[in-house]
C-alpha cells in the first residue's frame, strides 16, 4: 500500500466550537518513517481494537466527529463507531486541545467497524461522500483547521482496493479534490465526553444538519433486500428481449431501443429486480446507440468480468442483485464528461421519472437527483 497524498495546509483562523483553534505556526508535515512502517506491515496502530471474524474496519475523517459519529451510527450493519484521532505526526498520545492546535497532523476520525454481510464498504462510502465537501482542505462547514481534514484510512489490503477504486470514481467529478487517502498510520480513541455526542446531545452542534443523516440513512437502508427471482418468474415478467438480453447477454438493436434518447430526471433500475443502477444526472448523449452513463448510481452496484464474445476483449457489466447482463464499460471515451461510458442495453433497464419515484418506492433515492 503507498500513501496518496499529504496536504499542507495554511490554516484560516476562524469560529470552532468548544474554544478549537488552529495555529498556524504548529503545523508539521507527516512523518514518513511512521508511515512507511505503517506500508510495510499492512497495518496501522489502534490500540483499543482487535477484528474480530464477521465484521470489518475503515477510519473515516469527515470534520468534527461529532456528525461523523451520528450517520455511521445512523446505517444498517455498523457495529460501533468510535471519534477518535488518526494518521497524525506527534509522538505525544493526542488530546482534544493538542489536536486543536492544528500542530500534531491528527485528524478528527470515526473508526467504523461494520458487518460486511449486511453493509458493503462502498456503501458506507457513498454515504460518506454524500455529506463531505471533497474540494476543500482543512475544512469542513465552519469547522476550520488541519485537524478538520477529509481522509479515508484504510487497514487492510481489501479495503484498500474498494476504497481507492471508488474514490479514482470520484475524483473524476470535480476539477479539485482534496480528501486524504492512505494507509491508516495510528488512531486514538478521543475522550470519553466525545463519544456519542450527539445522541447524549440531540441539539449540540454539528455541521450536517440532522435532517440529512437521516436522509443518509434511509438510502442506504432502501438499499437492502433485492434478490433475483426465479427463472420461471422471469420469464413470465419480462418480454422475449428483456430475458435474451439479460439472461442470455444478447444485445438489442442500437438507436430505436427504449432509453437511448431519453434524458428525463430519474433513476434506472434493474428490470430483473428493480435495484436502482443509474441516475439521470449521469447519463449523457453518446453516438454508439445505446443509453450512455459516465457512472453508476454508486460503485456496489455492479459486477464486472473479461468478454472475449465476437472477437473483442471488453468488460461485461452486470447488476449485482440480480447478476443481469447490463452491457459493457469502456474507458477514453471523448464523449463521456469524465472518459468512462457504460453502455447498457435499454431492455436490461425500467426507467423510473422523478415525478413518481416516490410512489414506487424509491424516495429515498430523490436525494441523489439534483434539485430542479
Amino acid at each position: 500500500m503507498k500513501k496518496k497524498m499529504i496536504w499542507i495546509a495554511a490554516i484560516m483562523m476562524n469560529f470552532i466550537p468548544a474554544g478549537c483553534t488552529a495555529d498556524v505556526s504548529q503545523v508539521k508535515m507527516t512523518s514518513e518513517k511512521t508511515k512507511e512502517a505503517s506500508i510495510m506491515t499492512g497495518e496501522g496502530f489502534d490500540g483499543t481494537y482487535v477484528k474480530k471474524d464477521g465484521e470489518a474496519v475503515i477510519y473515516l475523517a469527515g470534520g468534527c466527529f461529532w456528525g461523523m459519529e451520528k450517520l455511521i451510527q445512523s446505517l444498517p450493519g455498523v457495529k460501533s463507531a468510535v471519534s477518535g484521532y488518526a494518521n497524525g505526526t506527534s509522538e505525544t498520545v493526542p488530546t482534544y486541545q493538542l489536536v486543536c492546535t492544528g500542530g500534531t497532523g491528527f485528524k478528527e476520525t470515526v473508526r467504523a467497524v461494520y458487518d460486511p454481510a449486511i453493509i458493503s464498504l462502498a456503501q458506507i462510502l457513498q454515504a460518506y461522500f454524500l455529506v463531505i465537501d471533497p474540494t476543500v482542505a482543512s475544512r469542513q462547514g465552519n469547522d476550520v483547521g488541519l485537524q478538520y481534514q477529509t481522509g479515508i484510512y484504510y487497514n487492510d489490503a481489501e479495503s484498500e482496493e474498494m476504497a481507492e477504486r471508488i474514490i479514482a470514481a470520484e475524483e473524476k467529478k470535480y476539477q479539485v479534490f482534496a480528501v486524504e487517502h492512505e494507509p491508516l498510520v495510528n488512531f486514538y480513541d478521543a475522550e470519553a465526553y466525545h463519544q456519542d455526542y450527539l445522541t447524549k446531545n440531540p441539539q449540540g452542534y454539528c455541521h450536517i444538519p440532522a435532517v440529512e443523516i437521516e436522509k443518509v440513512a434511509a438510502l442506504i437502508k432502501a438499499e437492502e433486500g433485492y434478490e433475483k427471482p426465479s427463472d420461471e418468474e422471469l420469464k413470465q415478467s419480462l418480454s422475449e428481449e428483456q430475458y435474451n438480453v439479460t439472461q442470455h447477454g444478447d444485445t438489442e438493436q442500437p438507436y430505436t431501443n427504449a432509453y437511448n434518447d431519453t434524458f428525463e430526471a430519474g433513476i434506472y433500475v434493474d428490470v430483473t429486480t428493480g435495484q436502482p443502477l443509474f441516475r439521470s444526472s449521469d447519463k449523457y448523449a453518446g453516438s454508439c446507440g445505446w443509453p450512455s452513463f459516465s457512472a453508476p448510481i454508486y460503485e456496489g452496484v455492479l459486477r464486472f468480468s473479461a468478454d472475449s464474445s465476437h472477437n473483442m476483449d471488453r468488460t461485461e457489466v452486470r447488476s449485482d442483485a440480480g447478476n443481469a447482463h447490463l452491457g459493457h464499460i469502456f474507458t477514453e471515451d471523448p464523449e463521456s464528461p469524465n472518459g468512462i461510458r457504460y453502455c447498457i442495453n435499454s431492455a436490461s433497464l425500467r426507467f423510473i421519472p422523478k415525478s413518481e419515484m416516490a410512489v414506487k418506492g424509491y424516495g429515498p433515492y430523490l436525494i441523489l437527483l439534483p434539485e430542479e
